[in-house]
C-alpha cells in the first residue's frame, strides 16, 4: 500500500553530461522522500558498465547498487533497471555488442509498474539529455514520454553554462518542466569563477536553484542532502516517527 497522508510527484534526473552526480542527487533526493514519509524507489532505466559479483552471481552496475541502497522501498530488479549493460559506454553501442535494443515502451511499462506500487519514483537517466538508444531513438525520446518533471544536475566546470542552456531548451522543446537544478562541484579542482558561472545561469534558467554542492570526498548523497533544498518539490514534512527509512528497505505489499 502507499502512503495516504501526501500527495509526492515522481521526478526524471537528467544531467549535462557523463559523471557529474546524477546518482549522489537523485539518492539524496530519495533519502529527502523517505525522511517526509514516502515508499520511494530508484529507478534507472538503463545503465551500461557491469561487474559480476562472486558473491550472488549477478552482474551489478554502480548506480543501480546505489539507487537501491537509497531507496526505503524495495523495487523488483527487473522494473528497477530494464536494461543493464556489461561495457561502461554509450549505450547504443553497448546494446548492439551483446545483441540487444533498448524497447522504450518496455522501460514505460516497467516504471508505471513501478509508480503503482511505490509513492515516489526517482528516475536517473543516463549520461547527459540526449543520449542515444539506437538509430532512432533516444534519452530525451524517453524523457518525453514519461512526461515527469526534470531536475537537472549541472557539472560545473568549463563549458557549464551552454551545456545547461542547451540542455534546459531541449527540455522545454519536448514539453516538459523543468522543475529546478543543481549545481555540482564534480571535479576535485576548484571551477575557476565558478560563482559568476552559476550567477549566469541562475539569471538565464527559468528553474529555482535547488543547490549547490560542493566536491564531496567521497560523493555521498548523506554528505549533500545539507546542501540541496528540496523543499518545492516535497509536501510537507512528516514527523520522524512517521517517516521511513532507507535502512528499512521495504518489501513491496
Amino acid at each position: 500500500m502507499t502512503n495516504p497522508q501526501a500527495p509526492f510527484q515522481h521526478y526524471f534526473i537528467a544531467g549535462t553530461d557523463t559523471e557529474i552526480g546524477k546518482t549522489m542527487i537523485s539518492c539524496a533526493l530519495l533519502l529527502a522522500l523517505a525522511r517526509h514519509g514516502a515508499r520511494a524507489a530508484g529507478m534507472k532505466p538503463v545503465a551500461a558498465g557491469a561487474e559480476l559479483h562472486v558473491g550472488d552471481g549477478a552482474w551489478h552496475n554502480e548506480d543501480v547498487d546505489l539507487l537501491a541502497a537509497h531507496s526505503n522501498f524495495r523495487a523488483p530488479p527487473e522494473l528497477a533497471n530494464p536494461y543493464l549493460f556489461r561495457q561502461p559506454i554509450a549505450p547504443h553501442i553497448a546494446a548492439a555488442l551483446e545483441g540487444r535494443s533498448i524497447e522504450i515502451p518496455h522501460i514505460l511499462d516497467c516504471y508505471r509498474r513501478l509508480a503503482g506500487m511505490a509513492d515516489a519514483v526517482v528516475v536517473e537517466g543516463v549520461g547527459g539529455f540526449r543520449v542515444p538508444f539506437d538509430a532512432r531513438h533516444d534519452s530525451a525520446d524517453l524523457a518525453r514520454q514519461l512526461g515527469l518533471p526534470v531536475i537537472m544536475v549541472v557539472g560545473l566546470r568549463l563549458g557549464c553554462i551552454s551545456q545547461a542552456l542547451l540542455s534546459a531548451e531541449a527540455i522545454a522543446a519536448r514539453g516538459l518542466r523543468l522543475a529546478g537544478w543543481v549545481a555540482n562541484h564534480a571535479g576535485a579542482a576548484e571551477m575557476p569563477f565558478a560563482d559568476e558561472n552559476c550567477a549566469t545561469l541562475i539569471d538565464r534558467l527559468d528553474a529555482p536553484l535547488l543547490g549547490r554542492v560542493p566536491h564531496l570526498a567521497p560523493a555521498q548523497a548523506a554528505s549533500a542532502l545539507p546542501y540541496l533544498d528540496f523543499s518545492s518539490l516535497l509536501p510537507p514534512l512528516l514527523p520522524p516517527s512517521a517517516a521511513i527509512s532507507p535502512s528499512s528497505n521495504l518489501q513491496q505489499e
